[in-house]
C-alpha cells in the first residue's frame, strides 16, 4: 500500500489503501484547504512528476523539488566530522539524491523548524540507518507519520553536536525551532531560521509571522521572545527556507534592526 503526501504542505502520512481524509497540518489556521479540496498523492506518483536537485547555497549545501512542489522549501546539509545533519526536510527522497547525501558523508540527524518542513522525515532517516529526528514536543500533535527515530526534545535549547545547537524560539509555532551553526560563515557563525525569521526579498532583514498564506503578523511578545533567544549566538549570516533566501553577513545587526522595524510596525 502507499505512503501519502499532502500535495498542499507536503506532509508525508502513513501506508493505507487509499488517501487520508485530511491534513492536520492544511486544516491548522496557519496553513489552508486546497481550493480544489484536500488532495494527496502516492509517494511513487510524487517521484514520477517531481526530482530532487543539490548545489550549494552560500556554502551549503541545498536539496530541492523540481519543478517546485507544496510549500517550496529546500533542505540544507550542515557538514559534520561523522555525516551531515539535514536541516529541514523536503516531500520527497529519491535514489539519485540519496546517492547525492551518501558522497557528502550521509546523515548522521535531521532537524526540523516546524510542522509545515516535516516533509520526508521517515524516509530520509530509514535510508541512512534510522538517524535520529529532533521535533521538538511542543508540535507533537502535528506529526502526521509517527516513527521510531523521532525524538520529541524538549526545553529551550538541544545541543546535537559541539557545532550544532537547536534553540526553540516559538513564534510561528510554539515549538518553532532555529538551528544554530558554530562553523558556518567561516567560523563567524551561521543561523538557520527557516521561515521563523523570514528572510525578506531585499535580503536585508527578516520578519516574523503566525500565517504566511493567511497574513496573520506575530505580535509583539512573541517576537520579542524571538529576539531574546538569538541574542546571546554569535552568527554573520542567516539562512532562510528557501534557495537564495540568505543574508550572506553582517546578519545578527540586521536582525535586531529587523526586530526594531518590524516592533514599530506594529506599534
Amino acid at each position: 500500500m502507499p505512503l501519502w503526501t499532502c500535495e498542499t504542505c507536503g506532509a508525508q502520512f502513513p501506508s493505507r489503501g487509499a488517501p487520508p481524509d485530511s491534513c492536520p497540518i492544511c486544516e491548522d489556521e496557519r496553513q489552508f484547504v486546497n481550493w480544489k479540496g484536500q488532495t494527496f498523492l502516492a509517494r511513487e506518483e510524487l517521484a514520477r512528476r517531481h526530482r530532487l536537485v543539490g548545489r550549494d547555497d552560500l556554502g551549503l549545501t541545498g536539496i530541492g523539488m523540481e519543478p517546485s512542489f507544496a510549500i517550496g522549501q529546500r533542505a540544507l546539509l550542515v557538514p559534520q566530522d561523522d555525516g551531515c545533519v539535514m536541516w529541514d526536510c523536503i516531500p520527497l527522497a529519491t535514489d539519485e539524491a540519496i546517492q547525492y547525501v551518501a558522497a557528502l558523508g550521509g546523515l548522521k540527524a535531521i532537524a526540523i523548524s516546524h510542522p509545515h518542513y516535516y516533509g520526508a522525515v521517515a524516509d530520509w532517516s530509514d535510508t541512512f540507518g534510522g538517524v535520529p529526528v529532533y521535533l521538538h514536543a511542543d508540535d507533537r500533535a502535528f506529526v502526521t507519520r509517527p516513527h521510531p527515530a523521532i525524538v520529541h526534545w524538549t526545553g529551550e535549547r538541544h545541543r546535537i553536536t559541539d557545532d550544532v545547537l537547536l534553540l526553540r524560539t516559538g513564534g510561528h509555532f510554539a515549538g518553532a525551532t532555529m538551528l544554530h551553526y558554530g562553523r558556518g560563515a567561516d567560523g563567524k557563525g551561521a543561523l538557520l531560521t527557516g521561515d521563523i525569521a523570514q528572510v525578506t526579498m531585499d535580503r536585508r532583514f527578516v520578519s516574523f509571522m503566525y500565517s504566511y498564506p493567511n497574513y496573520m503578523p506575530l505580535g509583539a511578545a512573541a517576537v520579542r521572545r524571538i529576539a531574546a533567544a538569538v541574542e546571546p549566538l554569535a552568527f554573520d549570516r542567516i539562512y532562510g527556507a528557501w534557495w537564495g533566501r540568505n543574508i550572506a553577513s553582517g546578519a545578527k545587526a540586521a536582525f535586531a534592526a529587523s526586530v526594531a522595524r518590524y516592533l514599530s510596525a506594529i506599534a
